[in-house]
């Protein structure tokens, strides 16, 4: 075999090489993306059922407390603003008015002792609680997946892969209130 034949077989092999690299580079940015699109898939439908059992949680409050109306009114505004907000950044801004008001709601049955003894309302309480820990759960497992995609977004050479097929970073699920980000204190 000729110097010319080697010279052209390594080209044609580095060629190959070149061509698999970028089509398993866009296929992982490909699983990345449905990934990001899993994980914002399973925040929905833990925060659905969030939205699921507020009104009936704020039905069993009215029997009791009647005259906060304006805190169960807060609970009904803040739900139907979760609801109806798109995209990351207004969902995670809208859930946060939304935990604050239902903070509210349970802060109101240390105020009525039947309230906190009716079996209902214990169930409720219980259920959001449940919900909010698998909402909790959601959330991190769906910032750990944009940070595995925008890591790769972000890393040579695949960013060369990226820019040329306009994959995006995608934003994080994140509390923007600054009381939460905050350690609460403990006082004995």
């Amino acid at each position: 075999m000729s110097t010319l034949g080697i010279v052209l077989g390594v080209l044609v092999l580095l060629a190959v090489l070149g061509v698999l690299w970028l089509i398993a580079t866009y296929n992982g940015f490909v699983r990345g993306r449905v990934r990001v699109d899993n994980g914002y898939a399973q925040i929905d439908v833990q925060l659905k059922r969030r939205y699921d059992l507020i009104p009936n949680l704020v039905e069993t409050v009215k029997g009791y407390a009647a005259h906060e109306r304006q805190t169960l009114e807060a609970v009904i505004k803040a739900r139907q603003q979760a609801i109806d907000a798109s995209g990351v950044k207004d969902q995670a801004m809208a859930e946060n008015l939304l935990t604050g008001a239902l903070r509210q709601i349970f802060a109101l049955s240390e105020r009525y002792p039947d309230l906190k003894a009716n079996a209902n309302f214990a169930q409720l309480q219980e259920e959001l609680v449940s919900t909010e820990n698998k909402i909790s759960f959601a959330r991190q497992h769906y910032n750990d997946v944009v940070t595995g995609y925008n890591m790769l977004l972000a890393v040579f050479p695949s960013n060369l892969v990226a820019g040329m097929f306009n994959f995006k970073a995608r934003e994080f699920f994140e509390t923007e209130a600054p009381s939460e980000r905050q350690a609460p204190k403990v006082q004995f």
